[in-house]
């Protein structure tokens, strides 16, 4: 059924990108192409507040960031007084010190000379031939016209006049007269023409009774046209700033006196503006409109043409297969009705194995692209509510409690409990992340006990494997290596991306490294030589303890650890815009929480030799008395935890808790789940069922859920969110389960049992690695 259901995806991904492409217009229209005009046109209020533009995320920019994209500009604002407050609104964004006063029927400059930047407001109440003169000034000198001019006006004209239809012949007359000007300077210089927002007819003062949004619209649609119509052959190129009249209609209630926008109505006016011009200068991850589509890098082109060959190479296997089984099929007997079986059918060789999931691969690797990197799809931001993270957190978890089985084992944290556990926990992270929950800080620390969990884990089932099995051999090590990193490895070729950049599989996979280390260098000690000898048990005990002093010495000494990681080549893993400070944050922000994991699996196994727990189906974890007393002690701590995380005001002084007591309510959620036997003894195979292709969920959520790099939300149907996320979804699952599935199919192939076939792969994984960093190398020098 599940192999439909992912049928079905790769032909919906298929009629979307042929969509696209067959029809410049659907491209436009449904792909996101046109992000830029969109940001000038359309949009809704995410909230009351928060402004989405149709198809792309805008960002919102700081101080610095301003400076930096307009250092050594001149921009103009020419027109009326609604002009003048949205030339305030852009320079508080470059200086928010700056004072709305003086005369406001004269001109106003503002300059920065730390950053070169001008911005000048020119009084022009009306389209005349005074506006006309300063226009035709600059296109008579190249040198001081503006690179940016943003000009409107019409009220004036309507108040003066009385609103008669002759002021508005008169405007038609002064407009056409002027545009020709304004498409010679849009040739050079980004130009924008502002159109007139609706009035609040009910709060206009009597002097402007007249100005009424009937004549408001005559005027905008007597711009529009004439300017559109500038260019005979070709479209014009003064952009129509219009999306400030949609803000406007949901605003202009606020006003103060029915003509003028409240501030923050002209601050997104204006922080619209800023994302017109600087996003293609600046290229902010968060800020998907008017960006132009990324160069492909050297490292992206061989990717693509080594999957094109494997998906061809794989094309061909298949139709030679093929036409050999047309061969080999059983042929009736014309004389006995019987049919004849000439072969008996062959297992799937290895290399088919390998040609098929490389096949799937680089077409999950193209859809990968498509969503976050060449424009293709819309892109919108996050917007939290209560509503939009807690109803999905409550419906799955009714979902979870539905599919509930039996357990095929009674033990503590057994299979299908850590399963289950992952399972639900990637659940409401991946809401989380999609609802933009980080903003509200309850939430938030309680996700970081859910990473913390994760990594709890990792420390508990390694060391069990390790203390139980003793297999400390190179293929196991390979194999873990391998099934945490392939699918990064390949995101970070094609979707070009440094590999700190997916923080917790770094994390994860050092964290291995660490447990791995710790238990197999001299002496090495397993339960089974523990058994025989207690002071096995102490020398194991010192291991840890000296590990514990060496997270602590790297937690406190930053210096230190940035110089260890720092280090070439593991500064090519571990470095995040030219530093590791972001991976040391990420690694002490749950520094101990993997030592707690080992000591947890080293106490519990012990226990469990010596046979003080009752584990059998049914039966409490202890005696009566104690399991109560343990059960009301984790209750206890569950709930004091969470009033604490709730209680949070400061993040900063969260997360420096964080690492010591988020272990608190990790194990009070272990005894509250395994010391009940009838709860030890189900689990929801609904939650199973995700937990295990957690790793494939929290990674491709990245690119083909949400969207510039987890900043928005991939857009596939827009207009309808619920059906897109109901779409992107469906999508998103379905390629992580793929990937779940070519990732244990590769990790045979790769990593083979035999030492020295292993070990000759191994040299090939090396010589493949020493490749990558070249040519990361050269990428590097060609960017600076």
């Amino acid at each position: 059924m599940f192999q439909n259901f992912k049928k079905a995806t790769l032909g919906l991904i298929a009629f979307s990108f042929f969509d696209c492409w067959k029809d410049p217009g659907v491209y436009d229209t449904i792909c996101g192409n046109d992000s830029c005009e969109y940001l000038l046109s359309s949009g809704r209020f995410l909230g009351e507040k928060v402004w989405q533009p149709h198809s792309c995320m805008m960002h919102k920019y700081k101080i610095s960031e301003a400076k930096n994209c307009l250092v050594d500009k001149h921009i103009a604002f020419i027109g009326d007084s609604r002009i003048r407050q949205l030339f305030y609104s852009f320079v508080k964004i470059i200086n928010p010190q700056f004072k709305e006063e003086g005369n406001k029927h004269e001109n106003i400059p503002f300059e920065d000379k730390v950053s070169s930047v001008k911005v000048d407001f020119l009084w022009h109440p009306e389209v005349n031939g005074s506006m006309k003169q300063c226009i035709k000034v600059w296109t008579e000198d190249p040198i001081g016209k503006p690179h940016v001019i943003v000009a409107g006006a019409a009220t004036w004209s309507i108040k003066i006049h009385n609103g008669s239809n002759e002021a508005l012949s008169q405007y038609k007359m002064n407009i056409t007269s002027i545009a020709p000007l304004l498409e010679k300077l849009a040739k050079t210089s980004d130009v924008y023409w502002v159109l007139q927002d609706p009035v609040y007819e009910v709060l206009l003062s009597e002097n402007r009774k007249m100005i009424t949004n009937e004549k408001i619209d005559a005027y905008n649609e007597a711009a529009v046209s004439i300017l559109n119509s500038s260019t005979r052959n070709s479209k014009s190129n003064v952009k129509m700033f219009s999306v400030s009249k949609l803000i406007a209609q949901e605003t202009i209630m606020d006003s103060l006196d029915g003509l003028h926008l409240p501030e923050s109505s002209r601050e997104t006016s204006a922080m619209i503006l800023m994302n017109v011009y600087c996003n293609k200068i600046l290229k902010p991850v968060d800020g998907s409109c008017c960006q132009p589509r990324p160069p492909l890098t050297l490292t992206q082109k061989l990717a693509a043409c080594f999957f094109t060959v494997s998906i061809i190479g794989y094309l061909i296997f298949y139709i030679i297969h093929r036409n050999a089984h047309r061969k080999n099929k059983p042929c009736a007997d014309l004389e006995s009705g019987e049919e004849k079986k000439n072969i008996i059918s062959t297992p799937v060789s290895t290399l088919e194995i390998l040609l098929e999931s490389l096949c799937k691969l680089g077409l999950i690797m193209a859809y990968f692209y498509m969503c976050d990197r060449a424009n293709l799809f819309m892109k919108e931001n996050k917007f939290y509510t209560h509503s939009s993270f807690f109803i999905p957190i409550i419906y799955i978890l009714v979902l979870g409690v539905f599919y509930n089985e039996n357990t095929k084992e009674t033990k503590v944290l057994n299979r299908e409990q850590t399963d289950e556990w992952k399972g639900w926990m990637q659940l409401v992270i991946l809401i989380y992340h999609i609802s933009g929950a980080s903003t509200f800080l309850p939430v938030y620390m309680h996700i970081r006990v859910l990473v913390a969990a994760y990594l709890f884990q990792t420390g508990y089932g390694h060391f069990s494997y390790f203390w139980i099995k003793g297999d400390f051999g190179i293929h196991r090590v390979c194999q873990v290596l391998f099934r945490l990193n392939f699918l990064v490895v390949v995101l970070c070729i094609v979707m070009d991306r440094p590999y700190q950049f997916y923080y917790f599989v770094p994390l994860v996979t050092v964290w291995f490294m660490v447990i791995y280390v710790t238990l197999a260098l001299w002496p090495q000690i397993i339960q089974k030589k523990a058994n025989g000898n207690c002071l096995w048990h102490f020398g194991l005990l010192l291991k840890l303890a000296f590990l514990l002093l060496c997270i602590c010495f790297l937690a406190y000494s930053q210096g230190a650890f940035e110089k260890i990681f720092s280090l070439w080549p593991l500064s090519k893993c571990f470095e995040l815009k030219g530093n590791v400070y972001e991976w040391w944050f990420r690694w002490r922000l749950d520094r101990y929480v993997v030592f707690h994991g080992m000591l947890f699996a080293f106490i519990y196994l012990a226990l469990q030799k010596r046979q003080v727990l009752s584990e059998g189906k049914g039966e409490p974890l202890f005696s009566n008395k104690i399991s109560n007393f343990l059960l009301f002690i984790s209750v206890v701590s569950f709930l004091t935890y969470s009033i604490w995380a709730s209680s949070c005001k400061n993040k900063a002084e969260c997360n420096e808790l964080h690492p010591s007591v988020s272990v608190v309510q990790i194990l009070a959620f272990i005894l509250i789940r395994n010391i009940p036997g009838y709860a030890r003894s189900v689990y929801s195979s609904f939650f199973a069922w995700f937990g295990k292709i957690s790793l494939e969920l929290f990674i491709c959520q990245y690119h083909i859920w949400l969207a510039a790099d987890t900043r928005g939300i991939l857009v596939l149907i827009p207009g309808n969110p619920m059906l897109n996320i109901i779409v992107s979804t469906f999508i998103f699952v379905c390629v992580a389960h793929e990937i779940s599935q070519i990732t244990n199919d590769l990790a045979q192939i790769v990593i083979p049992k035999d030492n020295a076939a292993l070990l000759k792969r191994l040299a090939g994984i090396a010589v493949f690695f020493c490749g990558l960093l070249v040519l990361s190398s050269i990428q590097d020098k060609s960017r600076h």
